[in-house]
């Protein structure tokens, strides 16, 4: 089913549909952190990949728990938008021989995918409140600030330590 397919006749199946694009973005993003937590040299990088990890996993549990109180089942359709930016993040680590430039191209990549889940999630939260489902808004928001937060985290670290390694 593509996003402007004939199966997405309201605001509900667009909802869901677009749950399901994140629910399966976020195993996307989970099954790729342990390839970048072990190509990490510096330490503050690898400590915020894994505390990614941890919270990716712990937001994957979350976005089932709003398909269920929305209703339906956890499940996911392929989301495209996140398989490029992930796959553009394999051939970046790929092509990139110095560590301390990994590093930067790997931050770079993973706050990719932060704006991405940012732009998501606030969609989500929008459609829930439209939907009357303060309830899945209030969860769906946790998350949207778990990702703000790590994306403010990044660009921290890529400021004040990671670019200037690299440059």
């Amino acid at each position: 089913m593509g996003l402007f397919s004939k199966d997405i006749k309201t605001l509900d199946d667009l909802f869901v549909h677009t749950l399901q694009d994140i629910y399966y973005a976020e195993q996307q993003i989970a099954k790729s952190l342990p390839q970048m937590i072990g190509k990490a040299t510096d330490p503050q990088l690898k400590a915020a990949f894994e505390q990614h990890l941890t919270e990716t996993q712990g937001q994957i549990q979350k976005v089932e728990q709003v398909f269920r109180m929305h209703g339906h089942e956890p499940k996911s359709v392929t989301c495209a938008a996140m398989d490029g930016i992930l796959s553009e993040a394999q051939d970046i680590m790929g092509e990139v021989d110095d560590k301390e430039v990994l590093d930067a191209a790997m931050l770079a990549a993973a706050q990719a995918v932060e704006h991405y889940e940012i732009t998501r999630y606030g969609t989500l939260v929008a459609w829930a409140k439209q939907l009357g489902r303060d309830d899945c808004a209030q969860v769906l928001h946790s998350i949207l600030d778990q990702e703000k937060a790590t994306d403010q985290k990044l660009s921290k670290l890529a400021e004040a330590k990671v670019n200037t390694k690299a440059a």
